[in-house]
């Protein structure tokens, strides 16, 4: 069976974006004729068929829809403090991205080694890993944001704040727990991971005070970008929908 190569064309309009126009025509040499799989990153894959490639423009003609159904419940948002080393915040996008998720920001914390982000390369990472993965649904990423200023906006579903401190008084009721146990399946939610250095007690308080509930990861000190996979894959497996709720791999 030939090999399928999806190419994400969030506009729809005839015509390969400029970069998955060069990767086709130029990479898999692929001419007038040809078939196409794309994706738009809203939950939809398609059928086409190239009917001009001229210089670096790729001009298709669409043969077939298929809405996808969402492989998950709820809605999962990660919102972690980029590493001093940004390849390894990069290896995170990428395979959270693969497992699966709905969104990823970027926190400016007390404790930050690194205040500044190239989002676009971050988009190209997590257009990369869609493709790859065959996802429907491209995650949305947020450019950075101070902690308080994020913690304090309004978020729809459940709020964690996953830390290291101990010693932080709170609600009997609401006493930190592994986030799994924390979850309730269906639900939107969102996970804080912080820096290096970890939250400040300052930001895990304010946190607090702003409707997040503190969680941990397990037993083990985890690096920063570890313990953000860790907390994507926990919200997957109790989020997964039923086996029979599977998406529709194009035959071409």
């Amino acid at each position: 069976m030939k090999e399928q190569h999806y190419f994400y064309t969030p506009q729809m309009n005839g015509e390969l974006p400029e970069e998955e126009a060069r990767h086709a025509l130029r990479v898999l040499r692929l001419s007038v004729g040809d078939s196409l799989c794309l994706m738009d990153g809203r939950g939809n894959f398609y059928e086409a068929v190239i009917t001009s490639s001229t210089g670096h423009r790729c001009l298709y003609r669409l043969t077939a829809t298929h809405p996808q159904t969402p492989l998950w419940k709820g809605n999962i948002h990660l919102a972690m403090a980029p590493t001093k080393l940004m390849d390894r915040t990069e290896w995170f996008v990428e395979k959270a991205t693969e497992i699966g998720l709905d969104g990823v920001s970027f926190l400016d914390c007390d404790n930050s080694e690194r205040r500044q982000i190239k989002t676009d390369r971050i988009e190209r990472i997590v257009v990369a890993a869609m493709k790859q993965s065959r996802k429907a649904f491209k995650p949305e990423v947020t450019d950075m944001t101070p902690f308080d200023r994020f913690v304090t906006q309004p978020r729809t579903g459940q709020c964690f704040i996953c830390h290291c401190h101990d010693d932080i008084p709170q609600d009997p009721a609401d006493a930190r727990c592994h986030l799994m146990e924390a979850m309730q399946k269906g639900m939107p939610a969102t996970v804080l991971i912080g820096p290096e250095g970890d939250f400040s007690v300052r930001e895990v308080e304010l946190a607090l005070a702003s409707g997040y509930r503190s969680v941990h990861l397990g037993h083990s000190r985890l690096r920063t970008e570890t313990a953000a996979l860790v907390a994507v894959h926990c919200m997957q497996l109790l989020n997964q929908c039923p086996d029979g709720l599977t998406q529709t791999s194009l035959q071409i």
